[in-house]
């Protein structure tokens, strides 16, 4: 979606918005500050019925290759983890948000 909402395929240009864009390796940064902190202690707000908890609350189904974490408060599917020997996919659509402590000194 282009930052005025509209269609995506639209020119974020023709809408007055100059600045160029990065490609998605400018998150690189921002998400290995994210990421390497300790996920369990992070709280998600589940999609399904707005229940917040830490992500060590979850329910997790499944073996090493691939688990699914549901909501402890209505069971709707919160986060899919499928790990290959080189890739692992990370589904967290029925997650509405994740609060990340960044225990910061």
């Amino acid at each position: 979606m282009d930052p005025t909402g509209d269609n995506p395929t639209r020119d974020p240009v023709a809408h007055g918005y100059q600045e160029a864009y990065q490609d998605g390796n400018a998150l690189a940064g921002p998400l290995a500050e994210i990421f390497a902190v300790d996920v369990t202690a992070a709280v998600s707000r589940c999609a399904h019925c707005r229940s917040e908890g830490p992500v060590a609350g979850l329910r997790v189904y499944g073996r090493a290759t691939a688990l699914v974490a549901r909501c402890p408060h209505c069971d709707g599917v919160v986060l899919r983890l499928v790990r290959a020997p080189d890739t692992a996919w990370l589904d967290m659509s029925g997650s509405l948000a994740l609060a990340v402590p960044l225990g910061r000194a």
